[in-house]
């Protein structure tokens, strides 16, 4: 069969990994894959891609959506050239997976779905944007106005932000006339969390499955590390937190907060961090803006004692799967789908330094009790 995968991206960051593992898999199973992205991409010769528009497109789409909160519905241009392409792949299954990130018109692409009952469509969603008006997430914001047509939003400076007047009871209306009627289309969520909201979305009409994420084992595994080894950290706990973009929610301000409380012995490293934020960072937390290279991050994971990842809304962390398979402990809060991967004793209430710090020090403990048994 022939596969197309839409994204925002292809090979990084966790949805385009999560397409590059899909179109291996399934060309070893002797299918055909072709992965269209909207943004960035890696070299992977074994896939076959498709830009969808190029840099000014994008550029163009995020000064729409910056002035006029026009995510998704911009690039009308570069979507009509994509479909023409997609005409001629002649694809037996589509497989969407970020359709937000500045690149596709949706109410073009979903009105060629329609077009083409014959081919089987799956959609699997990594965040709440495509029953929304505006944002990818509403939990930090507090907001429930997902569930009546978004009226008057207050969460335009939130991803995909906008400087003038969020537009989103006007997206939702498009959203859901774009989005709803598709007879042939299968809804995919990692986590449990997503897959119950979307159920109680406009979207409730379609089939929701719940498939989790998973990591390369060939990437991700347990082991010693060479960078634990390399820089003598044997005498330090160390805590380890990555994210994409270190901001208020991903947790940035709690492990500052965490760094203060926790005592000198503990080392924290930060991974994402901005070049400013580095500068800023205090004693006790090494700064790292980005990792070479997948393998470099497996070593940070496995020479760390605790991954804490105080993320404030989230739907089913990669970062959480890639520690734990490293054989890193993994603290978290009881946000979203984070939860899901984590073992309970290691979840603790939103926003709560404290329980972080008890169950941080609890793991640590008894990872040195473990050494000094070896």
């Amino acid at each position: 069969m022939k596969y197309l995968f839409i994204n925002s991206v292809y090979g990084l960051r966790s949805t385009g990994k999560l397409v590059a593992q899909q179109c291996h898999e399934l060309q070893a199973q002797g299918h055909t894959c072709l992965a269209a992205y909207g943004r960035q991409t890696v070299t992977d010769t074994a896939v076959k891609q498709l830009p969808i528009g190029g840099g000014m497109n994008q550029k163009l789409h995020w000064l729409m959506t910056r002035c006029f909160d026009r995510q998704g519905f911009s690039s009308r241009r570069a979507t009509r050239q994509f479909l023409k392409a997609v005409d001629e792949y002649g694809p037996d299954v589509i497989w969407l997976h970020n359709l937000h990130g500045y690149y596709i018109q949706v109410e073009l692409l979903f009105s060629y779905l329609r077009q083409h009952p014959e081919i089987q469509v799956y959609w699997t969603l990594h965040d709440c944007w495509a029953f929304t008006g505006h944002c990818a997430y509403f939990t930090y914001a507090r907001c429930e106005k997902w569930k009546t047509g978004c009226e008057c939003c207050k969460n335009g400076k939130a991803y995909p932000r906008t400087l003038g007047p969020a537009r989103g009871q006007r997206n939702y209306r498009r959203k859901k006339a774009a989005f709803t009627g598709l007879p042939n289309l299968t809804l995919i969520t990692p986590s449990r969390w997503l897959a119950k909201l979307t159920r109680e979305s406009f979207l409730r009409e379609y089939p929701v499955q719940v498939v989790p994420n998973t990591v390369d084992p060939g990437v991700f595994y347990p082991g010693e590390s060479v960078i634990r080894q390399r820089n003598a950290m044997g005498d330090h706990y160390v805590i380890l937190g990555v994210a994409v973009g270190w901001e208020n929610t991903k947790g940035f301000p709690d492990m500052l907060e965490l760094r203060a409380r926790l005592p000198k012995q503990y080392q924290m490293v930060l991974v994402g961090v901005t070049k400013q934020q580095k500068r800023r960072l205090p004693s006790g937390i090494i700064g790292i803006t980005a990792t070479k290279n997948q393998q470099e991050l497996a070593q940070l994971y496995r020479a760390a004692d605790v991954f804490v990842n105080p993320t404030h809304q989230d739907n089913y962390p990669t970062v959480n799967l890639e520690a734990a398979a490293c054989g890193t402990p993994v603290v978290t809060y009881d946000v979203g789908g984070s939860p899901e991967s984590v073992p309970a004793e290691n979840v603790v209430p939103e926003g709560d330094i404290s329980a972080l710090v008890r169950r941080i020090t609890a793991i640590c403990e008894s990872r040195r009790t473990e050494r000094c048994q070896r």
